[in-house]
């Protein structure tokens, strides 16, 4: 979940500013040319500034070990060497020069993985060694990875091929590759994973279709159509807190936001859906393949329109002060937040926008409207929480993989 322009989509922040959630969007950091800012989500849909390291320098990398003292950064003026710091303390820990440009940094309680543009370093969180490296990996010149947040499930995903969309799946705790997959015709251009580290979403440089795999079964359990007018980039993929939902970004002005499990049967005159499923469930033998997997294809649960469109967009959905919201930061430095229904979906209403780093604008400051001021307020009782998987249906069996 982290964003940037210059040396790798994933690196620097030239011509915008680094932004990135933590590992259980509780906070973000943001890299920028005078230095590293650490930021919390406050319970009235807020941004605090918590930290500016103010060095002078220049970074283009910056991740956080959730809510701990420990930060990763790189600086434009040294792009091989990392630094890990004690923010509080003001000290640091500890730093490795690498032969290559760092493209990527991932951590979570177990492992801290740098990714250069054809190999993978795992280093130990707790003495800072390097367990493993993954050599001569594919050319990844975007730094494109991901590492599951969860210690017990420690596994990195990334690009097995430069041509195809294939993943490849390491095991950083046991040393040992888990499982390759097939998961596009064209190149990946974006990863995430699940905070159970079961789940992996996939999207490919053509931009119309994301896919959700279990791991390390390799079956195909999801499929999402973003869209079929037109090719986008995919900036980042997003899974909520409980695994329900998954959102995605890009380099126009709609934030989509899919749901993953069945949803309940509607009684507002939705029916004609059901029976276009069960018609295309009937007749698939009949119809061509293409044209079957775009009609069985999911759409967007929910969407939020940003004020204008952005190079590059991450995007958080979570729970603040009990409501479920959709989190969008941009590389021009603003913040989004944004209401999500998670019962019925649909439009997300702009609730704040916040600016990184400099003064905000009068009319992004204020809430968007009386309908914003409404839905910030406490749930009603029963309210949906992200985090509780018990509101939301099983998932559905898994297909067979491609």
């Amino acid at each position: 979940m982290s964003l940037g322009g210059g040396h790798s989509a994933e690196g620097s922040n030239a011509g915008g500013i680094f932004v990135q959630f933590n590992q259980d969007c509780t906070s973000l950091v943001a890299g920028s040319s005078s230095g590293y800012h650490l930021f919390a989500l406050t319970p009235d849909d807020g941004i605090e500034e918590i930290y500016a390291s103010r060095s002078g320098q220049d970074t283009c990398l910056v991740d956080r070990l959730f809510s701990s003292s420990l930060v990763a950064i790189v600086t434009v003026a040294a792009p091989r060497k990392l630094i890990v710091c004690h923010y509080k303390k003001g000290t640091e820990i500890c730093n490795y020069s690498y032969s290559n440009s760092i493209l990527a940094v991932k951590l979570n309680r177990s492992r801290l993985v740098v990714c250069l543009e054809e190999s993978l370093h795992i280093h130990n969180i707790r003495d800072m060694k390097i367990l493993h490296t993954i050599r001569d990996t594919p050319p990844n010149p975007r730094g494109l990875c991901a590492l599951a947040p969860g210690a017990d499930r420690c596994l990195v995903a990334y690009p097995g091929s430069s041509a195809v969309g294939e993943v490849q799946v390491f095991d950083c705790v046991h040393l040992h590759a888990t499982c390759v997959l097939s998961a596009h015709d064209s190149p990946l251009a974006a990863l995430a994973w699940s905070a159970c580290g079961r789940r992996l979403a996939t999207a490919s440089e053509r931009g119309t279709v994301i896919r959700v795999f279990a791991v390390p079964e390799r079956a195909r359990l999801y499929e999402f159509r973003r869209g079929v007018k037109r090719c986008v980039a995919i900036a980042c993929l997003a899974f909520s807190a409980c695994g329900a939902f998954l959102a995605a970004t890009s380099n126009t002005e709609t934030v989509h936001v899919f749901r993953l499990g069945e949803p309940a049967a509607r009684a507002d005159g939705d029916g004609w859906m059901d029976w276009l499923s069960s018609a295309v469930a009937a007749g698939a033998g009949y119809l061509p393949a293409p044209v079957a997997g775009v009609l069985a294809q999911g759409r967007a649960f929910a969407s939020a329109r940003l004020p204008r469109a952005a190079a590059r967009a991450v995007a958080a959905v979570t729970n603040v002060a009990r409501s479920p919201r959709l989190l969008v930061a941009t590389d021009a430095g603003a913040v989004h937040v944004f209401a999500l229904d998670a019962a019925d979906g649909g439009d997300c209403a702009l609730l704040r926008t916040h600016r990184l780093l400099d003064a905000p604008p009068p009319e992004e400051s204020e809430r968007a409207g009386e309908l914003g001021a409404a839905l910030a307020g406490e749930p009603a009782r029963g309210a949906f929480d992200l985090r509780d998987p018990r509101h939301f249906p099983p998932m559905r069996q898994a297909a067979a993989p491609e």
